[in-house]
């Protein structure tokens, strides 16, 4: 169990670093803030020179790979970090220098069933990508087929579980603070970071992940995922068909290869709407970097450390939202709201409905370049205060994916209008889905499953019955100590700490000083 007093020390460091990049100014300035994070942010930045425009990207980038992820993940709830904080962060791509070829190939010769040199050819010493977590080198199988080879960092699980650990500490004292903060449930945020993570950190779950999509995604033109060579994947060592194509960033290679980018920007819409949606199973690291374009259009896609999954009835919900907002019906998306539980009942569904018009008419009909995204999301986030909505962590990957998709298109297309390409898609499907044929069906099925689970309904009813909600039932969070919750007999312990906080942040102002 790691000390109240490491804990510390690791959050002093990050935020003199955050503080060096201007990056505390907004909290320390935001109402919602408790007194107490703010004395922390003053406490961080002593001695500092702050820049006049905040870099929060470079400050994650600074802090390190964990950081990455966790600003990749605060990239998506501008509610907690501002909007200004979370536009800059959604430019954060983990790009980082690679590590020494020699450490990376030993990884390759031990954690795969026979000797490199008995499974490829040829490794590229030199990397085509490197990122928090991994990196990929270009290489030529035994017998004769280039492949990407994805290999973990050496070292990269203990210091993902180290830094998180402070994750989860840092943020169960913050929620212990109440108010805002346990409205934002920054606990359970930490949790669906760790739980994506260490699934980024077993390259065994992202080939199932890509083989699980390749099958999904099969009947879908214009979209692949690559082949998975499961004889050259491990835990540590991921190995797929090599990917030729254009980087979809790259809008001049585009542009000269005669793509229509506009038809690209519609088909990458559209094929997450058929994963999330269709599927309820997405993609969900779909920036610049891991999507290409073929010489015949095709979209290739990437990297499936991050997935995301909605269950049917949470699809059935967000298809009901989409719709609603793209048609106008904000009566009926108040409802889902409300069945859904996301809005406390003791609200009235009227008044939700039209605080949801506040927001929705003023965007109906225009193109994305038209739209002032940092007012309209200041209007969401008054809303779920104004209406006590807690944080829905299962939602997250799908926000902050659909926030990648729109980026992307829109640099496609600059005047794509995104309800308009999605409300067909969403119509049809509801249609579909819930058109009279589809509720036969769907209602005979329900009706056999009953009689099949009557012995066992009687048995044990209370596990069977589904629970209402949109929300899955939250994962269980760490025990964390409070520092203030110590027994009266540690009291002097706990002023120890609040010490060391003070003398490092001290130690740091001088060293910084020093080094400037």
């Amino acid at each position: 169990m790691t000390r109240p007093a490491t804990h510390i020390l690791r959050l002093l460091k990050w935020g003199r670093i955050l503080a060096r990049h201007g990056a505390l100014r907004a909290i320390e300035a935001d109402r919602n803030t408790p007194a107490q994070v703010k004395r922390l942010c003053r406490i961080a930045r002593l001695g500092t020179i702050q820049p006049k425009s905040p870099d929060y990207a470079g400050a994650f980038r600074a802090i390190g790979p964990a950081a990455i992820k966790l600003g990749q993940t605060l990239a998506t709830r501008p509610d907690i970090i501002g909007v200004e904080a979370a536009h800059n962060l959604l430019t954060l791509q983990d790009q980082l220098p690679p590590a020494p070829f020699e450490s990376v190939f030993a990884e390759i010769d031990t954690s795969l069933n026979k000797p490199a040199a008995e499974l490829f050819e040829y490794i590229d010493p030199i990397a085509v990508g490197a990122a928090s977590i991994a990196q990929v080198h270009r290489a030529r199988t035994t017998d004769g087929r280039d492949v990407a080879v994805k290999i973990l960092r050496p070292g990269i699980r203990e210091q993902f579980a180290r830094d998180i650990e402070t994750y989860e500490w840092a943020a169960a004292h913050l929620e212990a603070l109440g108010g805002e903060a346990a409205r934002l449930r920054p606990q359970l945020v930490i949790a669906n970071l760790k739980r994506w993570t260490l699934r980024e950190l077993d390259l065994r779950r992202e080939a199932a992940s890509a083989s699980e999509l390749k099958d999904a995604m099969v009947a879908v033109d214009g979209y692949i995922i690559p082949a998975i060579d499961w004889d050259r994947t491990s835990g540590r060592v991921l190995t797929l068909e090599w990917v030729d194509g254009i980087k979809i960033a790259d809008l001049a290679a585009l542009k000269d290869a005669g793509h229509d980018l506009k038809k690209l920007a519609e088909k990458l819409v559209l094929t997450f709407l058929r994963q999330a949606i269709s599927e309820g199973y997405f993609h969900a690291d779909m920036h610049q970097g891991n999507l290409f374009v073929r010489a015949d259009g095709t979209i290739v896609a990437i990297d499936f450390g991050i997935m995301g999954r909605i269950n049917r009835q949470a699809r059935f919900w967000l298809a009901e939202i989409l719709y609603g907002l793209t048609t106008g019906n904000y009566k009926r998306v108040a409802e889902i709201h409300f069945e859904a539980q996301y809005v406390p009942s003791y609200h009235n569904v009227d008044e939700f409905a039209t605080a949801l018009r506040a927001v929705g008419e003023p965007t109906r009909g225009k193109p994305v370049s038209e739209l002032s995204v940092g007012q309209m999301l200041d209007s969401l986030f008054a809303i779920t205060r104004d209406f006590d909505m807690q944080t829905q962590p299962h939602l997250l990957l799908l926000q902050k994916t659909m926030v990648m998709v729109e980026g992307i298109a829109t640099s496609l297309n600059p005047g794509i209008n995104m309800w308009d390409v999605a409300a067909p898609f969403v119509r049809d499907w509801i249609r579909g889905e819930l058109g009279p044929e589809a509720m036969l069906a769907d209602g005979i099925k329900k009706q056999a499953d009953t009689l099949k689970m009557i012995p066992d309904i009687i048995r044990r009813l209370d596990e069977q019955l589904p629970r209402k909600g949109g929300a899955p039932e939250a994962p269980p969070l760490p025990h964390v100590e409070l520092i203030w919750e110590r027994r009266a007999g540690d009291g002097r312990r706990w002023w120890r700490y609040v010490l060391v906080a003070v003398v490092a942040a001290g130690i740091g102002a001088a060293l910084m000083s020093n080094w400037g």
